[in-house]
């Protein structure tokens, strides 16, 4: 049954035609990469690895997403207690908060402990190629194979390399029509740690290559004191060549190639992390795929990734009027150009490093995804827990890739495991406590040498904030209840014995509490972090206890802790107040700030990733969000990366699409590699990642009790379409639009539902039962 209000325009109940994206989505260049960041990145989930396109000697660096160094029992709990959680508390309440934050780290923090996700390695080609013409390298997103091709003394070279998840493999195919063939040699080889080797390399036969290692970390603190990290996880990983024409050559720690004319190396690689067997592994599946030929392990590589990135189709309207190295591209658009086929390109991109960092069974994305060429990596390409983790799966459920999302879900249960030991050795409390960072071992003390980056509390409930959404997308009831119910308890448990009064009101606040990065100015004229009940914590705590309650009812469950979240959720001191100049306020009291353009954002987490604030039930707090957010700009606030990535979601968030699309310009402008990689700078992939989300939030929103169409359309973007496109409620949309105007649109409903459509102050109420579609076309 279908029911609507009166509309001011037509609707057919008829089959939709989206227009196919007309221009290939690839990157590339008419020159080698000359640095790293210029590399195109290939992935499979687990192993990861760079391209350089070197024509003299090939360079592909290798990642495993489980290299770290030590183990989990490393290292025991900070030396705070109870009693000194206590008197941080009196500081506080008594406006010693400068006291209070040397309390904080001097108790609490594990100070500067150093663990860093680290490089496999890398595999080269040494190919002594001369005379080179018309060379070309690219990415094709939707194949997800990065090519090189060139001409050596007028006769053709061609190098194919991708990471096969069926397969667990990376495979790499060169073919030459030179007469003389392809010479040369193969090897691996990995950087050193503080001058010690890490890894032996030897030639097994002519055919195969072995490299074997252990993660250590020789440079590095723990609580101020030197201790270098000589265990860690090991690995070995196995090259298999397979040559047409010519000769293998065994020699050492390489291979040498005489006159092959085709040749196909199939690396695989396995850990101690995932497997006790590693080495066992590794043979295991080297045996699968040793008598497969290049086209059969394409081609399963080919139907396991379109399966996802089929999933959504972009057009834009952007056929490129003249093919321009992506590189150029970037370049225009820093000139002031406005680039519509580079923007979707991006927008896709962010799809394909979801896709090649995170599946079923592996670890998160990180900081860099899987890619990372250090061995100390710039902040430790570890998990950051304040905005950095939870910003790389902001696209996994509105752009059609739900299971990718799985990866987070296990690492959070492992979290909480340790979290349970945390908030009860050393706060006394039930439940888990997580701090602002982690690693592949899932530590949850604080690790902050200052209060203001490292001593926050609200990581916990931002995490499960992806729990519900997920729910929420696809209404699965027994993922509410076998992952969301249990998880969210021991987060629940411990806001709930974390809470204490607020002086002047005995309102309940978390205390000692911060705002991610950022400090204030106190009565005494100091900078200071800590204070009690800071916006973002008193939201996320209200978003968790609100969400706990709402699930027991949906399951009808009343657990004996229901009763005290409803309890301390009456009495939690409202995050969402308003100054006297109409802006939010990020703390407890209007304090001077010594950062007025501060790049974290904090005080908005209930307009956005949350949903408390939005025009439609608080238009109040709506009008509020807009002023903090000019305000941060006028004083310089918007960094790079990540946090112009955030801009583009507040701004869809602000049905601004005239904002939006300004940060989707400086993103590119200013925080661009020439490979589409993030710039913080160094490399983040959170901004990638959060491009795409704050692009899907420009055609579609679902957070507010309808679904909005179109919300953010830029007078930029006068003609397009997006197919596959994920709303609440689990409904999949299909839209076209032209010259600005909705022109078709698909509601696809695979379990069915009720729900309501919303465009241009419009709304429509559909009902449909499972599988089914409704369309309309609009004049």
């Amino acid at each position: 049954m279908k029911t609507y209000s009166k509309l001011i325009f037509t609707f057919l109940l008829i089959s939709l035609n989206l227009q196919e994206a007309s221009a290939q989505k690839k990157l590339w260049y008419q020159q080698p990469a000359s640095q790293w960041e210029e590399a195109l990145p290939i992935g499979n989930g687990r192993m990861g690895a760079m391209v350089f396109g070197n024509t003299d000697k090939e360079r592909i660096q290798l990642n495993e997403d489980s290299l770290w160094p030590g183990g989990p029992n490393d290292w025991g709990l900070a030396e705070g207690n109870p009693d000194d959680l206590e008197a941080i508390r009196q500081l506080l309440i008594k406006g010693e908060n400068k006291q209070a934050d040397s309390l904080l780290v001097a108790k609490f923090s594990r100070k500067s402990i150093t663990r860093s996700h680290q490089t496999m390695g890398d595999l080269w080609l040494e190919l002594n190629h001369h005379h080179i013409s018309d060379y070309r390298r690219e990415l094709d997103l939707d194949q997800a194979l990065v090519s090189v091709s060139y001409k050596v003394d007028g006769y053709d070279f061609l190098q194919q390399v991708f990471t096969s998840a069926p397969d667990q493999a990376t495979i790499i195919h060169l073919q030459s029509s030179h007469p003389e063939g392809i010479n040369g040699s193969v090897s691996m080889s990995r950087p050193d740690d503080q001058g010690y080797p890490t890894v032996k390399v030897q030639a097994t036969s002519t055919k195969s290559l072995q490299m074997d290692g252990e993660i250590t970390q020789r440079k590095g603190m723990i609580d101020s004191k030197p201790s270098p990290i000589l265990h860690g996880v090991r690995f070995q990983a196995l090259a298999w060549l397979d040559n047409k024409g010519g000769n293998l050559k065994q020699n050492g720690d390489k291979i040498e190639l005489e006159g092959v004319q085709e040749l196909t190396i199939k690396l695989i690689s396995n850990t101690s992390y995932y497997h006790s067997d590693f080495k066992g592994k590794n043979q295991e599946h080297l045996l699968k795929i040793k008598d497969k030929d290049f086209e059969a392990l394409f081609q399963a590589h080919i139907k396991d990734y379109q399966a996802l990135f089929h999933r959504v189709r972009l057009n834009l309207g952007e056929e490129p009027t003249e093919d321009l190295a992506t590189n150029v591209r970037i370049q225009k658009v820093k000139e002031g150009q406005t680039d519509l086929y580079l923007e979707s390109l991006l927008f896709d991109f962010g799809r394909y490093l979801l896709i090649s960092s995170s599946r079923p069974g592996t670890l998160p994305a990180n900081l860099q995804g899987i890619w990372n060429r250090h061995i100390e990596a710039p902040w430790n390409a570890d998990y950051h827990m304040n905005i950095n983790l939870q910003m790389n799966y902001w696209l996994a459920e509105v752009t059609n890739l739900s299971e990718l999302h799985e990866p987070f879900f296990d690492y959070m249960d492992q979290l909480i495991l340790s979290g349970k030991k945390t908030a009860q050795k050393t706060y006394g409390m039930r439940g888990a406590a997580l701090a602002h960072g982690s690693d592949l071992w899932h530590m949850t003390f604080l690790q902050s040498a200052q209060a203001y980056w490292g001593s926050w509390m609200g990581a916990g409930g931002w995490m499960m904030q992806h729990f519900w959404e997920r729910y929420l997308f696809t209404n699965d009831k027994g993922f509410l209840e076998k992952r969301f119910l249990p998880a969210m308890e021991e987060i629940a448990k411990f806001y709930v014995d974390w809470l204490v009064p607020y002086p002047s009101d005995g309102l309940l606040v978390s205390s000692p509490s911060t705002s991610p990065e950022n400090s204030f100015i106190n009565a005494k004229g100091e900078s200071v972090a800590s204070t009690m009940g800071a916006a973002m914590d008193q939201q996320i705590i209200a978003e968790v206890f609100d969400n706990y309650i709402k699930a027991c009812e949906i399951l009808a469950k009343t657990p004996p802790l229901l009763a005290e979240v409803k309890e301390k959720r009456k009495n939690l001191r409202s995050g969402l107040q308003i100054g006297k100049d109409g802006r939010l306020m990020e703390w407890d009291q209007e304090y001077e700030e010594p950062e007025k353009g501060h790049r974290h954002m904090s005080h908005l987490y209930a307009f956005h990733p949350g949903n408390a604030i939005t025009k439609n039930k608080t238009p109040e707090l709506f009008d509020a969000v807009r002023k903090t957010l000019d305000y941060r700009l006028a004083h310089g606030g918007a960094g790079t990366g990540w946090s112009r990535a955030w801009l583009i979601n507040f701004s869809a968030r602000l049905h601004d699409g005239e904002m939006a699309h300004e940060h989707v310009k400086k993103l590119i402008q200013i925080s661009l590699y020439p490979n589409l990689f993030d710039a913080h700078p160094p490399f983040q992939i959170d901004g990638n990642f959060g491009y795409t989300a704050g692009f899907a939030e420009m055609l579609l929103q679902s957070h507010d009790g309808f679904i909005h169409i179109l919300p953010a359309l830029p007078e930029a973007w006068k003609k397009g379409s997006i197919k596959g496109l994920k709303a609440r409620g689990n409904y999949t949309l299909d839209l076209s639009w032209d010259n600005g105007a909705l022109r078709s649109l698909s509601l696809f409903a695979p379990i069915g539902g009720k729900t309501k459509l919303k465009y241009q102050g419009n709304i429509i109420e559909v009902e449909l039962g499972k599988g089914e579609r409704f369309e309309m076309d609009f004049e």
